[in-house]
């Protein structure tokens, strides 16, 4: 357990150090005035002006060299300090919290509703393998896996909320906000989990092993409990571990397409308005929860497969 926690510590610095430096860089990089944009994002653009632009590179110092900028951050960044949005002025911290909250309900939710239908659907499929439901499954697990997040986004916002109206088509404050975007992530990562729980059923069917147990005259619940949950849960695991970065990916685009209140809607217009504090605070913390989320999968791998210890 501590090799894995000291591992993964070591892959946090690397992390944060990477996400943030790629971000300065990209970010420096974009067409346009930074200056212009941020007065913009502040007065609107009817009132940006050179006059305002000149007061907003002024007032940020936006004018002074790059190396410069890049170890003033990172040395606010040794201090745990993000600095402050160019646009509202508030704590990049502060806002985050705000944010990062409707962000980690929304993929807690969709991460559980993988879990619910990814695995039994797999299972299932594994009972008969090459049989109608197997490949069914496998029809419907390329074709949605293939398909970006926006379009399943947009798909189920023409059906559930314009043709039959049951569910809204965006924004934040009931449960039933939560149903659309969450779904949409949720089909995503669940698209390969069946197939990975499925090949492993499969393997894990024709182990010895599994045949032995049932021998000894275990009921089929009584072997799959025992033996086989236990062999399925670790690559299954695994694999939600990988996947993890398509849900933290995926939620930039749902966010801004259900209009959700979250850190992935507020990078989307950090980088409209050049905000690079946010942007660097926000890809930070997604790119530091990609790492801790990963770590809490090999603790509970480790738990349940004690080999992985070694």
């Amino acid at each position: 357990m501590l090799k894995i926690l000291l591992r993964r510590l070591t892959q946090l610095l690397l992390v944060v150090w990477s996400v943030g430096t790629l971000t300065f860089i990209i970010t420096r990089q974009l067409s346009g005035d930074m200056a212009y944009r941020i007065a913009a994002s502040r007065y609107g653009y009817d009132q940006a002006d050179s006059m305002a632009a000149e007061a907003v590179r002024a007032e940020l110092a936006l004018d002074q060299p790059w190396w410069q900028s890049y170890f003033s951050w990172l040395g606010d960044l040794l201090q745990f300090n993000l600095g402050k949005s160019l646009v509202t002025g508030d704590p990049v911290w502060a806002e985050i919290q705000h944010q990062f909250g409707h962000t980690l309900s929304l993929a807690i939710v969709a991460l559980i509703l993988a879990i619910l239908i990814g695995p039994p659907l797999g299972l299932l499929a594994a009972r008969k393998p090459n049989g109608f439901f197997d490949r069914l499954t496998l029809i419907f697990s390329t074709l949605f896996r293939s398909v970006p997040a926006f379009i399943i986004a947009i798909g189920l916002i023409t059906l559930f909320s314009a043709q039959l109206k049951w569910l809204p088509a965006g924004g934040y404050g009931s449960w039933q906000h939560f149903i659309l975007p969450a779904l949409t992530l949720a089909i995503g990562l669940s698209a390969v989990s069946v197939r990975v729980t499925r090949s492993t059923m499969v393997q894990v069917k024709n182990a010895e092993f599994y045949q032995f147990s049932q021998l000894k005259g275990l009921s089929r619940w009584k072997t799959f409990v025992r033996h086989g949950l236990p062999n399925i849960a670790v690559p299954v695991i695994a694999y939600h571990a990988v996947q993890l970065v398509y849900l933290i990916e995926g939620v930039v685009v749902v966010e801004s397409l259900f209009a959700w209140p979250g850190s992935g809607h507020a990078l989307v217009h950090a980088i409209i308005a050049r905000d690079v504090p946010m942007i660097q605070g926000t890809t930070l913390v997604m790119g530091g929860l990609f790492v801790v989320l990963n770590t809490l999968a090999d603790l509970l791998s480790a738990w349940i497969d004690p080999r992985i210890k070694r």
